[in-house]
């Protein structure tokens, strides 16, 4: 087939649909739209930054009519004040240079706009507006026709935005504020330079650095006093406690030090420690925050809704003010919120949100549709049974067994070493100064004090962080995003997997068709091509693509590739039947086309009907991803794999030949007999990774050990998981597996690293050959020592694929 890229996004232009402006070739309207009006505003260097940086616009037409609305408004903003307002959208397809070059200049595309500023890692645009010349709906269809309609929810409405927790930067900060300049006050004490001034004023020097390593001491270390604190107050010793009192013995030392005028202390060695420590924990923190694991129903949900009022008036109006009775108006792909008695004579609305069953459902006049139902075709009409807080959806999301513990369930391997590690450590310190206090105070105080030094788990507190901050570093590299370091570890105890169907182990962007039947003439097939190009139909859009355009000459050479349809009628539920040029097409279901199809066979086809004359049916069948083959062999050999689905059994034979044998299938499975099947593999002792795609997939995600999203698009869908992964890094599962029980081999080596060299540390320190000072020097050599082993280790498992 001849196809050339379109010159604004990038796709592939077929030859019939081409169309070329000012030069270029454009793959539709809309694509050429959007070069017009920068054209226009002379911002055509947008396309100088990258190449085909654009989206194609969609078809928003009346999609944000409730922006209309002055209560809705209110809440979505950030400020406003008489002639300026502030608002913050998300902006999914920012993903370039010229994204964000073109998203800071709208003021030139729009009147009434003074600025707009870009958050790339966070995909969200701040504009700063004024509300007396330009409309919020004005410039949200501004950025929809030049390819970034922003994603608006009902989340968005009932939250606002979220205050950040920046007090670990501010920690971070003031530690290395502190930590330079000490470390800088102290060059004349390391060298021991004898000169007047410095000694005149080294008594000055001293207290300012005394003075200096306050803020450090009180302020950013405050977070290990408290963590200790309420270790010992559960009675459960963690890693924390060692190196609060580490760095509080320190801190005394140092200070009995200066009082003394035997020296400067280790108020260099003490806030550099802090300094480190909170680096590793920002390090691991930071790492992807900007992807949203937490998201419920009320993040997919419109915020407003279509309502037919008593004078059978459109307007907009809140969801949260849909009341029972109310008769709403649902558009062609919108989601239906609430649970309702569908008035319109016929209705086809995809489920595949909730339930994961893949074809959408044929409604009639009188039956009930449930909230979370994309609507497909026609506008229909519905009567509410009950407001958003009280339909299906809400009430199977808010169930308790849906909600992720926000505790942590399980012990770090950090805390498991340290139950050991801190009892022995302070038996140790105490022993060794119970011992040399009958014979020397001053030795008992420095063996005391080498000992919780030299000993000073920073490195096996830095270990974690560092290797896992790395780890979830280089997952996110390759589109696996996790949402904690704990999740690392959970992955490497994993035992037990649950695939669902439908979205995961099937990708919805194709489907393998088939054709079974007499074969069609290139003059049938342009027929059937030609009805199928004025249906809307997902499975009509789908064979449309599918089928080849026939090359057909008229007699007078002119090509007759596009054909008019003298009749066309779209029986929901049913199929197609068109007339052109006196030819009769039906396209649809066997029994629309009148054929008699064997009732055992479970699949989805589309019959074809010409002329009274039966040809025969194209079958779809759900496109397995790419990889699944190897990557199942692989996984089997550790293990357990097992695969859930709302469909019915129809591909129970299929996946039978292309799954490792023994593999369990259960199909026909609602949402919460998901979440049933892996609450019943805990009980039974497994470790259970779930992997899924839709919100039907929730409960099982939240309630398995580690539940994994499967995303087309990491920025726009992901319900509550522990991770996301990018669909086209399906097959590198069992490779993202056996990194993260490779991350905790590192972490188990560098702690047999670090406990070797505080035996040799500890047997110098507890004899009294180990001054305070030499501990204190050691200390950051043993954490760099260790930081660069993680770090040369985990990624050199990560390129051993």
């Amino acid at each position: 087939m001849d196809t050339q890229n379109c010159f604004h996004c990038g796709l592939d232009i077929i030859k019939e649909d081409e169309i070329i402006f000012d030069a270029k070739n454009f793959c539709c309207n809309g694509c050429k739209t959007v070069y017009e009006i920068f054209s226009l505003n002379d911002l055509t260097c947008y396309y100088d930054f990258e190449k085909s940086p654009g989206a194609t616009p969609q078809d928003i037409n009346g999609k944000y009519d409730f922006l209309d609305n002055e209560s809705i408004v209110s809440k979505l903003l950030e400020f406003q004040e008489n002639s300026t307002a502030i608002i913050s959208l998300s902006i999914p397809h920012i993903h370039c240079s010229s994204c964000i070059w073109i998203l800071e200049n709208l003021q030139r595309l729009q009147k009434g706009i003074s600025t707009s500023q870009v958050n790339f890692p966070e995909k969200r645009v701040r504009i700063t507006f004024n509300p007396e010349v330009v409309s919020i709906k004005t410039i949200v269809y501004l950025l929809s026709s030049i390819g970034y309609e922003p994603y608006i929810s009902l989340e968005n409405y009932e939250t606002g935005s979220n205050d950040v927790d920046r007090s670990l930067t501010y920690k971070l900060g003031v530690a290395f504020f502190c930590f330079g300049n000490i470390m800088l006050l102290s060059f004349p004490e390391y060298f021991e330079v004898k000169e007047f001034w410095l000694d005149q004023y080294r008594g000055f020097f001293r207290w300012l650095i005394f003075a200096l390593a306050l803020p450090s001491f009180f302020y950013s270390a405050s977070g290990y006093y408290v963590s200790a604190y309420k270790s010992i107050k559960s009675k459960m010793l963690n890693i924390d406690i060692p190196i609060a009192l580490g760095i509080v013995v320190m801190f005394v030392r140092s200070t009995f030090d200066i009082v003394m005028d035997y020296g400067s202390g280790f108020f260099d060695s003490l806030t550099g420690l802090i300094f480190f420590m909170l680096l590793g924990k920002m390090f691991q923190i930071k790492t992807y925050s900007f992807l949203s694991f937490e998201r419920d129903f009320k993040s997919y949900f419109p915020i407003a809704i279509t309502k037919i009022n008593s004078d059978l008036l459109e307007e907009s109006v809140a969801i949260y003010e849909v009341e029972k009775g109310d008769r709403l108006l649902i558009r062609n792909q919108e989601l239906i919120p609430v649970d309702g008695i569908l008035i319109s004579e016929k209705a086809e609305i995809d489920y595949s949100f909730v339930t994961g069953e893949a074809i959408p459902i044929t409604k009639q006049s009188g039956d009930k549709v449930f909230a979370g139902g994309k609507q497909i075709g026609k506008v229909i009409e519905m009567e509410v049974l009950h407001s958003v807080s009280q339909s299906y959806l809400t009430q199977l999301w808010s169930n308790d067994v849906f909600q992720k513990n926000v505790e942590q369930k399980h012990k770090t391997i950090t805390d498991s070493i340290s139950r050991y590690f801190t009892p022995i450590l302070l038996l140790i310190a105490f022993a060794g100064f119970g011992y040399w206090i009958f014979i020397d105070a001053n030795t008992a105080f420095n063996v005391f004090t080498a000992v919780l030094i030299v000993a000073c788990p920073c490195a096996l507190a830095l270990t974690a962080p560092f290797t896992f901050g790395n780890v979830l570093r280089i997952l996110g590299k390759q589109k696996f995003y996790l949402k904690n370091a704990l999740v690392i570890e959970q992955l490497a105890k994993v035992d037990t997997i649950v695939f669902d169907k439908t979205g995961t182990i099937t990708t919805n962007k194709k489907s393998n068709i088939s054709y079974e039947g007499t074969v069609l003439s290139d003059e049938n097939l342009l027929l059937v091509k030609n009805v199928l190009r004025a249906s809307n139909h997902p499975l009509s859009r789908m064979l449309y693509d599918y089928l080849p355009i026939p090359i057909l000459q008229s007699k007078s050479g002119n090509d007759t590739k596009k054909l008019k349809v003298d009749h066309f009628e779209e029986i929901t539920g049913k199929g197609i039947q068109a007339q052109i040029f006196g030819h009769q097409i039906q396209i649809g279901s066997a029994d629309f086309v009148e054929k008699i199809e064997e009732k055992n066979v479970q699949q989805t086809s589309v019959h074809i009907k010409i002329n009274t004359v039966y040809y025969g049916k194209f079958i779809f069948n759900n496109q397995y991803r790419e990889g699944l083959e190897e990557l199942f062999k692989n996984l089997k050999n550790n293990y357990q794999i097992k695969v859930l689905s709302g469909d019915n059994e129809g591909e129970r034979a299929i996946l039978e030949q292309l799954l490792p044998k023994g593999t369990e299938l259960i199909f026909n499975q609602k949402p919460e007999q998901k979440l049933e099947f892996i609450k019943n593999l805990q009980e039974n002792g497994k470790n259970v990774m779930m992997v899924g795609d839709g919100l039907n997939d929730a409960g099982a995600l939240a309630q398995s050990n580690v539940g994994i999203s499967i995303s087309e698009n990491v920025n726009v869908f992901s319900p509550a998981c522990d991770a996301i992964l990018d669909a086209s890094e399906f097959q590198k599962l069992n490779y993202f597996l056996k990194l993260s029980k490779n991350a905790i081999t590192t972490i188990k080596m560098s702690f047999g690293l670090s406990l070797l060299y505080n035996v040799v540390g500890l047997s110098f320190a507890i004899t009294g050959n180990l001054l305070p000072l030499v501990a204190a020097i050691i200390m950051p050599l043993s954490t760099i020592t260790i930081v660069s082993f993680v770090t040369v280790m985990s990624s050199y498992y990560a390129r051993n694929k």
